[in-house]
């Protein structure tokens, strides 16, 4: 699981109170390889060293999700000696809101 903070530039100045509270939250993200429905009975056969192949071909972008909702897309890069994923399309502000559960539009 990885954790987005904000930026200061992202963060309004003067931003008090319950909206400077709120923008201050770290949220859960998460990034989707693929997802593949398995019978119980491949499941329970899992085991280490198993190899579950997903549809979703090496280059396809992955999904960015907040609150289990997709916010963007976006592909593979390396930092350092870790994985990242850098942001090729993202939602507006009406879409983060949503997958935040800050209501129905």
């Amino acid at each position: 699981m990885a954790v987005l903070q904000a930026s200061p530039q992202s963060v309004p100045e003067g931003a008090g109170g319950d909206v400077g509270r709120i923008l201050r939250l770290e949220v859960p993200i998460i990034v989707r390889l693929g997802e593949r429905k398995l019978l119980l009975s491949e499941v329970l056969r899992l085991g280490t060293g198993a190899i579950i192949e997903f549809s979703k071909r090496s280059d396809e972008p992955l999904e960015l999700l907040i609150n289990n909702k997709m916010i963007g897309v976006g592909e593979t890069v390396k930092v350092g000696e870790n994985f990242g994923l850098r942001i090729t399309q993202i939602g507006d502000v009406k879409q983060l809101i949503q997958a935040l559960g800050g209501g129905k539009t």
